[in-house]
């Protein structure tokens, strides 16, 4: 079984298909969906669908793009939101110095907010970062993120950050652009202990090859598991029961087989 890790399956990209894709990960072998929250709405929405759906689960947050839209009532409201059932995550949170679409100071602010959510709930975080890697690594560090982890998702960095993230405990997570001729991440998805790394898709984005440039969906998480596993030389099914195993232990998800 594989298991995605990272997915937005209510983004608008996927209106009224959601049957349909959780069908299609299960006819892939992709047994868990990890539905990813970016703000208030959308938490709300990955809620309700896990509800529905035995094999998604969901994390609630507000992704570093959406900060200046964040108040004191919605930072309660979000954190109303973490018992409720099928809540295994803190995130989709961290900084994204890549876009700037958000003042640096305010995503540091509400970056750090979710990390000390994280661990007052000890649920482990999903953490986004493009372009800041080191600061990143340096937030978590100085906040004490170790108690909980996480997973650094969709993971830009080297191999250097890669492992300084593995350090203060945190899972790898790699998804299409391994697949990529143009980008480092098989490198580096190949040099992260077996032990921390974690598949996903991000969909609807980043689809790996040979779906490059279209809608990205759960099921194709298996063209990223191959394309690690003939990198690191071993077979799809290792790799399948040691990242299965990793979001298993992360999520405290049920191991189904």
């Amino acid at each position: 079984m594989l298991i995605d890790t990272h997915a937005h399956l209510n983004f608008p990209q996927f209106k009224d298909e959601h049957e349909q894709l959780v069908q299609n990960a299960a006819l892939a072998g992709v047994g868990i969906i990890i539905n990813v929250g970016t703000n208030l709405d959308l938490s709300r929405l990955v809620i309700d669908m896990a509800a529905g759906h035995e094999q998604v689960f969901a994390t609630v947050g507000f992704h570093p793009h959406d900060v200046e839209k964040v108040d004191q009532p919605g930072l309660n409201d979000l954190e109303a939101l973490v018992g409720s059932e099928k809540v295994v995550g803190i995130g989709e949170t961290g900084l994204d110095f890549y876009r700037d679409y958000a003042p640096r100071d305010l995503q540091e602010e509400v970056f750090r907010w979710h990390i000390r959510l994280a661990k007052a709930c000890s649920l482990p975080l999903v953490i986004h970062s493009r372009g800041a890697e080191d600061r990143v690594l340096e937030i978590l560090g100085s906040e004490g993120a170790n108690v909980v982890g996480g997973v650094l998702h969709c993971f830009g960095g080297n191999i250097e950050q890669a492992s300084r993230g593995e350090e203060l405990g945190f899972y790898i997570g790699m998804g299409g652009t391994v697949t990529f001729k143009n980008s480092n991440s098989l490198s580096v998805a190949a040099a992260v202990t077996k032990e921390r790394l974690l598949l996903e898709t991000d969909c609807p984005y980043l689809a790996p090859v040979p779906f490059r440039g279209k809608r990205n969906e759960p099921a194709y998480v298996l063209h990223v598991a191959d394309a690690i596993a003939k990198k690191m030389g071993i077979s799809d099914k290792e790799l399948a029961e040691a990242t299965t195993l990793n979001a298993v232990r992360l999520f405290n998800l049920p191991n189904v087989k």
